[in-house]
């Protein structure tokens, strides 16, 4: 039995115990996606086909619209879903393109941003609520800026009210509704204007509730998608926002912090009772490889994971790897029968709170992070394509 089993193990419970099924993505050169339509007002100007990528954009292919306003444009269909736009100068309609739909769209320049209509892909009329609702949200907070009759701590106050509002709305209606969807991804992208430039409507560096959005997303994305670029993404922006967030609330002075769950050198602490009842920390572990598991015993498939996790801390706790499991099973008693000949450290989500889980926004289990030496996040199991390879690069470290 290979090491990287694990893997698939983790990822095939994950399947099984949300109920998802997902077909083989097909690659291939030929295949291609379109969109077609008609922008009118807009006769000698330049109509742009670009991609967003999670750093840059990049032109796709352009043309230049005839009196009707017509075009069409094809490029090679990506293996996940991924976004692109419509330019003219500063107007855009963005759109989410998976495989190799068709999408058209009609609209009428120098507006063309507000009004359009889009047909052929469900993703890319979300996209467009999102966007009308998006622009607004921005006219609400310039209409609130502009108010001369509001004291500077009111005007701050008030557009909070409505971002929050705001937020509330797209977590519930969108994000939360459907996770896996492209048109989810695109709102905790969404930004405002303000004086200083745009800034993020969803922000993982400030908001714990924030966070939890980016982290619903991934996890789906994770099953969906394992291995993408953007997936991992945003796996990445939720943990680095967890750090932030916690230095946030350890420097603010006007947050109580107990001193004794204060840790200074970033790692995401936990200490929880082992199922013999002696606390276990994870800052204990600074200096071993860690392995930090999230697991059910109750699952479909736990026995067998269980085997890989024993062939992966046989062949390396003694150079140095510890596994810190947390079991999220309700029973005591069977999650202390299950783990009494365990040789690793068994600890228990006690009493439904979850609270590990929230602190590492862990959606599913089974799933497991790689500590490094310093016990903070190196990656996440959907990030891992060879186990035995991470593992052996952190020990040697």
């Amino acid at each position: 039995m290979k090491t990287t089993r694990l893997l698939a193990l983790t990822r095939a419970m994950l399947l099984a115990a949300t109920a998802v099924s997902v077909m083989a993505t097909l690659s291939c050169d030929s295949r291609k996606f379109h969109v077609n339509g008609n922008i009118t007002g807009a006769a000698d100007s330049t109509l742009y086909l670009e991609h967003i990528g999670i750093e840059t954009v990049t032109a796709v292919d352009s043309t230049t619209l005839s009196a009707d306003g017509s075009f069409a444009f094809s490029a090679a269909a990506p293996s996940s879903p991924e976004f692109y736009r419509l330019r003219i100068a500063g107007q855009i309609i963005s759109l989410a393109i998976d495989s190799t739909e068709t999408v058209n769209v009609k609209a009428v320049y120098p507006q063309m941003a507000q009004g359009y209509e889009v047909s052929g892909s469900e993703e890319c009329e979300v996209i467009r609520q999102l966007a009308e609702m998006q622009m607004a949200l921005q006219q609400q907070v310039n209409a609130i800026a502009a108010d001369g009759t509001l004291t500077p701590a009111a005007t701050a106050d008030s557009i909070g009210r409505v971002i929050e509002s705001y937020k509330e709305r797209v977590s519930r209606g969108f994000i939360y509704a459907a996770p896996q969807r492209a048109s989810s991804y695109f709102a905790l992208f969404q930004t405002l204007y303000t004086n200083s430039g745009p800034v993020l409507i969803f922000n993982p560096h400030t908001s714990q509730k924030d966070i939890r959005a980016f982290a619903a997303v991934a996890t789906s994305w994770d099953m969906l998608y394992p291995g993408s670029q953007r997936a991992e993404n945003l796996h990445n922006i939720a943990i680095e926002g967890m750090k932030d967030v916690r230095i946030m609330q350890q420097n603010d002075n006007t947050v109580e912090i107990d001193a004794s769950k204060v840790n200074t050198s970033g790692i995401i602490e936990l200490s929880i009772n082992d199922n013999r009842g002696t606390r276990r920390t994870l800052s204990s572990l600074k200096g071993k490889v860690v392995m930090l598991d999230f697991h059910a015993f109750a699952a479909e498939g736990s026995t067998e994971r269980i085997m890989a996790l024993r062939e992966i801390y046989d062949k390396y706790h003694a150079m140095g790897l510890e596994i810190y499991q947390v079991s999220m099973d309700d029973n005591d008693h069977f999650w202390k029968t299950k783990t009494n000949a365990l040789p690793w450290i068994c600890v228990r989500d006690a009493d439904g709170s979850q609270k590990a889980a929230q602190k590492y926004n862990v959606i599913d289990v089974p799933t497991f992070f790689l500590l490094d030496k310093n016990c903070n996040v190196y990656k996440r199991d959907a990030q891992i394509d060879d186990l035995d390879k991470e593992i052996q690069s952190l020990l040697a470290q």
